[in-house]
This record gives C-alpha cells, sequence and structure tokens, in this order.
C-alpha cells in the first residue's frame, strides 16, 4: 500500500464526505458505505448485482478480520464453487463481474487503499 496519495479528492456520498486519492480508491476504508460502493461501481460502470455484492462482503470481511485487503486469488477461491455450477472457474466467474480487474474495479468499490503492486493470479 502507498504510505500517502498525492492528491486528495473530497466528494460528497449521500451526506457523506469521503476523500478519494488521484485514482479514485478511498483514503480510508472506514468511510465506505454501501452507498458509497453504489456510486463507485456507477462511476466504473458496473451494475451492482448478487454476485458483486457476495465478492465486496468477502473482500470488506477479509479486510476486517486480517487488517489487509486480500489477495485476487482468494477472491477467486470464494467464487470457484459458485463458478462451477456455471462451468467456469472462480477467475473466469470474477472477470465476468468486474472486466477491468481486481485492482481497477473490484477494490475500488470494496473501499480497499490502493495497492502499490498486485497480482490479479
Amino acid at each position: 500500500m502507498r504510505t500517502r496519495p498525492d492528491v486528495i479528492d473530497t466528494v460528497q456520498i449521500d451526506g457523506h464526505e469521503v476523500h478519494l486519492d488521484e485514482h479514485g480508491f478511498l483514503i480510508d476504508p472506514e468511510e465506505w458505505t454501501r452507498e458509497v460502493a453504489e456510486a463507485l461501481a456507477a462511476k466504473l460502470g458496473i451494475p451492482m448485482t448478487t454476485d458483486h455484492w457476495d465478492v465486496i462482503g468477502f473482500m470488506r470481511d477479509f479486510l476486517a478480520e486480517h487488517g489487509i485487503a486480500a489477495d485476487a486469488r482468494f477472491v477467486f477461491r470464494f467464487l470457484d464453487e459458485r463458478a462451477e455450477k456455471q462451468g467456469i472457474t472462480g477467475r473466469d466467474l470474477f472477470f465476468r463481474l468486474f472486466p477491468y480487474g481486481y485492482v481497477g474495479q473490484a477494490c475500488k468499490i470494496a473501499g480497499m487503499r490502493q495497492p502499490r503492486a498486485w497480482s490479479t493470479g
């Protein structure tokens, strides 16, 4: 994770101030709410479905439990069982849900800070 972003933007979402870095990531994951996630998803062109919310919930729970964002491979494994029912892998399902990737879409919507570098599996 970066220690300090170069630019901080303050936006109003659902009556709350939210602070984003220059790439649209939350500065403080504690500012995340479902309304923030919906606003960020809309900006990214992601229509939130139950599968999307399940992924976001998994990521938020992992952050709360471990104090760090889940690596993409954990999210892919989380999706494996439901993906198998569709004849695909968890990774394939993930990229159907978030076509521009783990960092570019899922981490932003889930309220994660921008990672320095990340493997998408």
